[in-house]
């Protein structure tokens, strides 16, 4: 009984395993996962995770605000915003210069953004933040700078400050800071305000309900009766279609890997069940190959007055056919009776048959001189074939 695998299929399958290990590598090193002492903030408010934002979303409709999931571009945020609050929390993606246009207007006209990391500041009007390089996910205190509506009722909030205010080209406050580094700033655009946040870990599930934190999101959200909140979910890829939604998983390199796999099953089966055929094998007994056995064989004997005298007597035999001579016939009546019938020289014809029947006889001949009589009886013979003779003219 065969095996159920022969040692081609065993060599197809491990080849096939190291692929999908260097596919493995390549996924990891393209798209690495985040260090252990990091967390990646996704404050959606359809998330119900750690950080997601789904209870900070629920608390304000609970306490009588206004508030809607805002899936839509900014250029479709109301013409007039005054009582308006758009909460943009850690965007995903950036804006255009259209959508950054129509926020600017939307703050200029009265409306305020509650802009959280340092990717919203991308996209809301003069505002300057980087990340952190050495970020420590460990939560800090952060004390309040100064008196104001959003620090009256949290003298110190929890964030894990992940982004840094960097400036702007307007006047701005900074609300909440420990030592050199700043965590809230407050500025004015136009009737407008722009609040900007170090982090939205303050209105995340695992940590709005720290300590002030809810009192301060509150506050920056403004009263229930004034306010009508939109919460982004635009730039949390709301727009984006299911494609170039799954384009950012993993699900393209798991279908690749995929793919390659089912390939190599059905290359597999097709080898196993398609027809059988011998394989094609040249012959042994090939004219090129014979030439050049023989042709070694001679020259490791050294035997170069038997190749002349192989090629001497072919010539002769062919010649004396051609010309109707007895084999005891001497060479000059051969170039003689050549001479007559062909139109060759007599004198070339007598040197090279001359010579050729003293390298026959001389033990140790050179093999230049041995070549060079095979090639002149070689030329003369070619002649004597059917495809030859229309060339004897050359000889005359």
């Amino acid at each position: 009984m065969s095996r159920f695998l022969d040692a081609r299929d065993l060599r197809l399958l491990i080849a096939a395993g190291l692929v999908m290990m260097m596919l493995l590598g390549l996924t990891y090193a393209v798209n690495p996962p985040p260090p252990a002492q990091q967390t990646i903030e996704f404050p959606s408010t359809y998330s119900s995770g750690w950080a997601g934002a789904k209870a900070a979303f629920l608390l304000l409709g609970q306490l009588g605000y206004r508030v809607e999931r805002w899936k839509q571009s900014p250029e479709n945020l109301p013409l007039a915003p005054q009582g308006s609050v758009l909460v943009l929390a850690q965007p995903l993606e950036g804006a255009t210069a259209s959508e950054k246009s129509a926020l600017r207007r939307f703050v200029t006209g009265g409306g305020r953004v509650l802009a959280a990391g340092a990717a919203a500041a991308q996209i809301v009007p003069d505002a300057y933040a980087t990340a952190v390089p050495d970020f420590n996910a460990k939560p800090k205190t952060y004390s309040a700078l100064l008196p104001s509506p959003y620090t009256r009722d949290a003298p110190e909030i929890t964030l894990n400050a992940a982004d840094a205010w960097t400036s702007s080209t307007r006047p701005w406050l900074a609300l909440y800071g420990k030592d050199d580094k700043v965590a809230v700033v407050s500025y004015k655009v136009g009737n407008g305000e722009v609040i900007w946040w170090a982090s939205p870990s303050a209105l995340t599930n695992g940590s709005i309900g720290d300590k002030n934190n809810m009192a301060f999101f509150l506050d920056c959200i403004g009263s229930p009766a004034d306010s009508h909140v939109y919460w982004d979910e635009y730039y949390h890829g709301a727009k984006q279609s299911l494609g170039s939604y799954i384009a950012g998983t993993p699900l393209p390199w798991a279908g690749l890997q995929v793919a390659l796999a089912f390939l190599a099953i059905l290359f597999t089966f097709s080898r196993r069940s398609g027809p059988v055929r011998a394989p094609a094998t040249e012959s042994r007994l090939s004219p090129l190959e014979f030439v050049e056995t023989l042709g070694d064989l001679y020259r490791s004997a050294h035997a170069a007055p038997g190749a002349v005298g192989v090629s001497y007597r072919r010539f002769r035999f062919l010649l004396l056919r051609q010309i109707a001579l007895p084999a005891t016939a001497k060479l000059p009546d051969i170039c003689h009776s050549a001479a007559a019938r062909f139109g060759w020289r007599e004198e070339p014809l007598l040197d090279t048959l001359a010579r050729s029947e003293r390298a026959m006889r001389t033990i140790h001949l050179d093999d230049n001189e041995a070549l060079d009589i095979v090639r002149h009886l070689h030329a003369y013979s070619s002649f004597l074939e059917p495809a030859g003779q229309q060339e004897t003219t050359r000889w005359r």
